[in-house]
């Protein structure tokens, strides 16, 4: 089913900022959902739709204009470690762009009248690993091994019909080449947006470099960061806007530090309204949040974004 919204996010871009949804695992997490498995928040693609359909309601209702799937951990090879067929997996990714579909009508039945748009999440090869290492990239693989692993999953998911893909997360610029390859000729628009500590990917690399492969990429309709720390950002817009000369995607975590030991998230939001601002001026149009980054934050960023 084709997007209800008036308007592609391309257009949309030109005319103004977009408001980007917040963190599944958290919406997910606090409606009680255990989420201490390999495939994180897909295994719910399965066992319990509907709370992944109210988790884009909830984030659609705080004003988020787009709503990133639940596909982030969907892989062919994850499923496959669970028994599920290749058929089957391939149904559940589709199920991820329908699932937000249905958020988006259920959005307007009740009185949400702005456009609506979905975003196909397309994690990085680590996530499948769920090892830690899609925060770490250098695999050991090349850019061909890359680019076939991920080919298929993205093709199920623009078949799909979503207003673009989102290949989030990204660590390495490496796994941006293949990422870059295995998008063309989908026919769905994509962005692209790395995971970074500082001025650099989690991989190493300079973001000037790792930005500059997406500059002549005619299926690349934005470029930024995201899953990184607040005060990241601000380097990262000026980079990625002066080196493509694209729209600027932004969504970071809260400011809170992952204890990979204990499990838990320590430390506190660092994630304010100023600094929502400040990325906006210095030239971010997609704007949202991402690992801790809930419906009220998305909402604070809603009314910051639309006032501007």
């Amino acid at each position: 089913m084709k997007s209800n919204a008036s308007l592609t996010l391309a257009e949309a871009l030109s005319a103004g900022a977009v408001v980007l949804d917040g963190g599944m695992s958290n919406q997910l997490e606090s409606a009680g959902h255990d989420l201490s498995d390999e495939l994180w928040s897909a295994r719910l693609l399965a066992e319990r739709p509907e709370a992944i359909v109210e988790a884009h309601l909830g984030y659609f209702e705080a004003g988020a204009d787009v709503a990133i799937t639940a596909s982030y951990q969907a892989t062919f090879g994850g499923f496959a470690r669970r028994g599920i067929s290749h058929k089957e997996a391939a149904g559940l990714l589709a199920l991820s762009v329908e699932l937000a579909r249905e958020a988006a009508r259920r959005a307007h039945a009740k009185g949400v009248a702005r456009p609506l748009w979905v975003a196909a999440s397309a994690g990085p090869y680590g996530a499948m690993l769920a090892d830690g290492s899609e925060y770490r990239g250098r695999y050991g693989l090349s850019v061909e091994e890359l680019e076939r692993f991920h080919r298929p999953r993205l093709e199920v998911l623009a078949a799909a019909a979503p207003d673009v893909l989102a290949l989030e997360t990204v660590p390495d610029a490496d796994e941006a080449r293949a990422l870059l390859r295995a998008v063309r000729g989908l026919g769905v628009p994509a962005w692209l947006s790395y995971s970074v500590a500082g001025d650099r990917t989690r991989a190493g690399q300079p973001l000037e470099e790792a930005f500059a492969l997406a500059a002549g990429a005619e299926e690349i309709i934005a470029v930024g960061v995201n899953c990184c720390a607040p005060q990241d950002v601000d380097g990262a817009i000026a980079t990625a806007a002066r080196v493509t000369g694209k729209p600027v995607v932004v969504y970071p975590n809260s400011g809170e530090t992952w204890d990979a030991r204990a499990r838990t998230w320590t430390g506190r939001s660092t994630f304010t309204n100023e600094q929502v601002r400040g990325w906006q001026r210095a030239g971010a149009r997609l704007v949202g949040g991402c690992c801790r980054v809930g419906p009220e934050a998305i909402a604070g960023i809603a009314e910051t974004l639309r006032s501007a």
